[in-house]
């Protein structure tokens, strides 16, 4: 199952390089990497937008979908993602500061400010989580999340209301894109991703555990506290990150780990092995289906949510989500 996995990442890595507003032969592909010609329009287009596009579909794919697995392991919630720790919105509030209050409007700039936002915002959930003797249980979290990111949605939306015109390069971020970026923002957030999933997969024995609840992984000799902090580390990294690259995202974190547990089952060291390849397949076969869905493109974010909104109704509704 994984061998065909990989063998659809592979077929999707060459369909998103060869296809768009120019379809691009598979030997032309090939020659741009070994007899690149700088005069060639098509070798310019492959090395220069459509390598960029591809490479952040498998990075962030996977950063997504993995985060995702974490947060639904941790909080033993099935329908969480990382939006609900307030990751995306600590994110895209830095983001409108620096494009608003600063003036600072190249995206390669403002990485750096969803990356500080989504770091500060997930101290500050926990912070929030972490009060009275309880201590930072799941519940607390996610309320404290959820608090955050409104308060924060909200002061953003106010901020881009008192000057809109200053926000008008930021559209195309805040709907969640692959397009548009160069190989100076894959290099930037790749350190980071590759950190978050090494995160993921030294805790993932841990995670089995956190799935029985907290009293029963203690018992189990899990350090609780500390899984926590770094699955909250991991989630930080790996959302942020791919948030601050491609804008926020979202279903991608939710829709991954429910198909890889219906695949491998409820272990999680082969769910977050499964989502690091589900991921980039779900969000690169968006990325390609937005380009010829309507004249012009129709960006991976909208697509993802024409594809999440209806699993996730038919999640609540059925309520047939997978136990964890």
């Amino acid at each position: 199952m994984a061998a065909l996995g990989i063998l659809i990442l592979v077929l999707l890595c060459l369909l998103s390089l060869s296809l768009g507003a120019r379809p691009i032969f598979p030997s032309t592909v090939l020659d741009a990497f070994l007899a690149y010609d700088g005069q060639s329009m098509e070798h310019v287009a492959v090395r220069a937008y459509r390598v960029p596009r591809t490479l952040l579909g498998l990075a962030c794919g996977a950063a997504f979908g993995v985060s995702g697995a974490i947060m639904q392991a941790v909080t033993r919630n099935a329908l969480a993602d990382p939006g609900l720790l307030g990751v995306n919105a600590g994110a895209a509030f830095f983001v409108t500061i620096a494009a608003g209050v600063l003036g600072i409007q190249a995206i390669s700039d403002t990485l750096w400010f969803a990356l500080l936002g989504a770091i500060v915002v997930t101290v500050l959930v926990y912070a929030l989580g972490s009060l009275g003797r309880a201590g930072p249980t799941p519940l607390r979290l996610l309320l404290a999340g959820v608090a955050v990111g409104s308060v924060l949605g909200g002061l953003g939306s106010a901020i881009v209301l008192l000057n809109p015109v200053g926000f008008e390069s930021m559209r195309v971020w805040s709907i969640g894109a692959l397009s548009g970026r160069d190989m100076g923002i894959v290099s930037a957030v790749t350190p980071f991703i590759l950190l978050g999933l090494a995160i993921a997969a030294f805790i993932a024995p841990a995670l089995n555990a956190m799935a029985l609840g907290s009293d029963n992984a203690q018992a189990l000799g899990t350090h609780v506290i500390r899984t926590r902090v770094m699955a909250a580390v991991a989630v930080t990294l790996l959302a942020g990150a791919g948030t601050a690259a491609v804008g926020p995202i979202g279903f991608i974190g939710l829709m991954t780990p429910h198909a890889v547990r219906a695949l491998f089952g409820p272990d999680q060291r082969l769910i977050i092995g499964g989502t690091m390849i589900v991921g980039p397949i779900l969000l690169l076969s968006a990325d390609i289906l937005g380009r010829f869905l309507i004249p012009g493109e129709l960006e991976a974010g909208v697509v993802t949510a024409f594809l999440g909104a209806p699993i996730l109704i038919l999640l609540v509704q059925r309520q047939r989500v997978n136990r964890l």
